[in-house]
């Protein structure tokens, strides 16, 4: 954790075994979230009438890059008003634990969405404007073909060495080539000359 783990009390009184209960369950959130950056545990006793048994709140907040802010609250209900304390303190941090599970999947299903995106980008190589066709190649070094025909918006003239484009690939006849091809950039940004590269991916224009 970037920042001290912060533990606050409210008409609760502080004992050593509670903190460090909630010391190890912080600790163990770092599991989940290896890059937690802070962790505020606030522990208090609200004053409500007539109510028999304990009564307690736990609150955690949790910050997670690059931004998010996580919070848990934890209240004691009717059914667990007999609970001790540090039955109240667990369940809070298993709700805290949960929340951190849930941000790291969907983190990891948009990292992987953006891995799908960027790797549907690519660059002019080879631009053959009689014969109608040409060539890019994608982020990993695949060649892969494209027609006249399936260039966006009737745009094929306007496509020079370098140009980026975004495209979507389909297996031909006689290997991968582009069933849509559209313009990313302005056509010529990155290099001028109508021949075919092999090394323009050293310093992609994006």
């Amino acid at each position: 954790m970037e920042v001290p783990l912060e533990i606050t009390y409210r008409d609760v009184e502080k004992t050593d075994g509670l903190e460090d209960l909630i010391s190890e369950k912080a600790e163990k959130l770092e599991q989940f979230s290896s890059n937690l950056i802070s962790c505020r545990v606030a522990v208090e006793r609200p004053h409500r009438r007539h109510r028999v048994g304990r009564n307690y709140r736990i609150r955690i907040y949790m910050v997670v890059p690059p931004g998010h802010e996580l919070i848990v609250e934890r209240v004691s209900t009717k059914a667990d008003l007999q609970d001790p304390l540090p039955k109240i303190v667990r369940r809070a941090f298993n709700a805290a634990e949960r929340q951190l599970k849930d941000l790291r999947e969907q983190q990891r299903e948009w990292y992987t969405e953006m891995e799908a995106d960027v790797s549907a980008f690519g660059l002019v190589t080879g631009i053959f404007y009689q014969e109608g066709y040409g060539f890019l190649k994608t982020l990993d070094g695949q060649e892969v073909y494209f027609h006249k025909n399936s260039v966006l918006h009737g745009e094929f003239d306007r496509l020079e060495i370098g140009t980026a484009v975004r495209f979507t690939e389909q297996q031909g006849e006689k290997g991968p080539q582009a069933s849509t091809v559209e313009i990313e950039n302005k056509p010529g940004a990155a290099i001028k000359e109508k021949e075919k590269s092999v090394d323009l991916f050293q310093a992609p224009p994006w």
